[in-house]
């Protein structure tokens, strides 16, 4: 006990996180989040969640429905599955990471007919593979797949995924949580029937709230299925019904993480999205370039690759649990392990949101370079530097000051 008090005031480590979630939080985010608290029916508050609306309008690219569930993106993903499909209606879930798998143990436990497409993990789906599947599977009520699969390093063409689920009479819905404010995303102009995402990646805010996006075909069926979605709280249409015009009281919103998510939209817009996602692609650019120089293998091909978030392939020898605990310890550097099938055999960078600048770039590769021949794998020195250097001057990372 120290002056009369039981507890010290919390303090953690400082972090430069560099793995595949969470971002550093904005220091404008966290001024916003220690806001006075006001009620979530307050009319104040109100106009504050109008803002937000319109605001993550612009950033889904959508003049339908946008707002976000209380919760973290596993939320919205349980959200998406509740409210789209009813028990037993059949579920084609796309799945070619950790995350995809995540959505099929989520579908079953809500007692829908999931059918899961299994491709291979490091490479984009083709989408042959989905027509085929919904030939076999007419009935199909909803197809699911993500966007940007963080454990696998890649992209998928969700809009094609889209036009082919609609073709075969079923809704799309979609995994955005690593792409929304990274590289592009156009909800109206793909047609996407429900997209969730997480504030903790690219918008660089906290983590524990899911923007959403929502047509409205998928909000008349909601309103109008047999039965309503089993789980009240993650009911998209009374979330969405909390959101809108009239405000219909659902549960208490999470006061202090709307402050943060409309400062970080806020700084998201003010950027500019198309320069933001110029921002990781150039910053990701430069990384692959370092890496390379150093002789480390990058398994995901250029054209399957995610600008946000990349999977190095570990030397042999190099253990991946005391490479990166080496990181965190002499370094304060986080960066991520893998999951699943690239468990042990990958570590994986990301650079997203208050995250995605040239020095984190640069500190990391002074670190692999310092760090990794302390594990028998010998690099050159300042090659890495060099090469990141010499790609930003081909292809410049915009300013972002924060």
């Amino acid at each position: 006990m120290k002056n009369g008090q039981r507890y010290e005031p919390l303090t953690v480590p400082r972090r430069m996180i560099l793995g595949p979630g969470p971002s550093s939080a904005s220091p404008r985010v966290l001024r916003a989040m220690s806001l006075p608290i006001i009620g979530y029916l307050d009319p104040a508050f109100f106009d504050l969640i109008d803002e937000l609306t319109g605001m993550l309008g612009e950033v889904f690219k959508t003049e339908q429905r946008a707002f976000s569930v209380a919760g973290a993106g596993s939320a919205g993903m349980e959200a998406g599955l509740v409210s789209l499909a009813q028990p037993g209606d059949t579920v084609i879930i796309c799945s070619y990471g950790h995350f995809c798998e995540r959505q099929i143990i989520m579908g079953e436990r809500l007692g829908l007919n999931v059918v899961p497409l299994r491709t291979e993990w490091g490479r984009s789906m083709d989408p042959g593979v989905l027509i085929d599947a919904l030939k076999q599977h007419p009935e199909t009520q909803l197809v699911v797949a993500i966007h940007a699969e963080t454990s696998a390093g890649t992209i998928h063409p969700i809009a094609e995924f889209a036009r082919i689920a609609h073709k075969a009479g079923a809704m799309f819905m979609t995994d955005v949580v690593t792409s929304l404010a990274g590289c592009e995303l156009e909800f109206d102009e793909w047609e996407l029937d429900f997209a969730y995402s997480g504030s903790q990646k690219c918008l660089a805010a906290p983590p524990g709230i899911s923007p959403v996006a929502m047509s409205e075909r998928a909000l008349d069926y909601i309103r109008n299925r047999s039965k309503p979605p089993t789980s009240w709280y993650l009911d998209l249409s009374l979330i969405a019904d909390y959101w809108g015009k009239d405000h219909v009281a659902h549960h208490t919103a999470p006061v202090s993480m709307i402050y943060g998510l409309r400062e970080a939209v806020g700084m998201a817009l003010n950027e500019g999205l198309e320069t933001r996602w110029k921002r990781h692609e150039a910053n990701a650019s430069a990384l692959r370039a370092g890496l390379e120089a150093l002789n480390l293998e990058l398994p995901i091909s250029k054209g399957d690759r995610l600008d946000q978030l990349t999977i190095v392939k570990l030397p042999k020898g190099v253990d991946d649990v005391k490479l990166r605990a080496q990181l965190l310890d002499e370094y304060s550097i986080e960066v991520g392990r893998g999951l699943g099938k690239f468990a042990g055999e990958v570590i994986r960078i990301g650079l997203m949101g208050e995250s995605c600048v040239p020095a984190n770039v640069f500190a990391l590769l002074n670190a692999l370079e310092k760090t990794l021949p302390e594990h028998g794998f010998e690099v050159g020195s300042g090659a890495a530097a060099a090469a990141a250097s010499a790609q930003l001057v081909k292809n410049p990372s915009p300013l972002f000051t924060g």
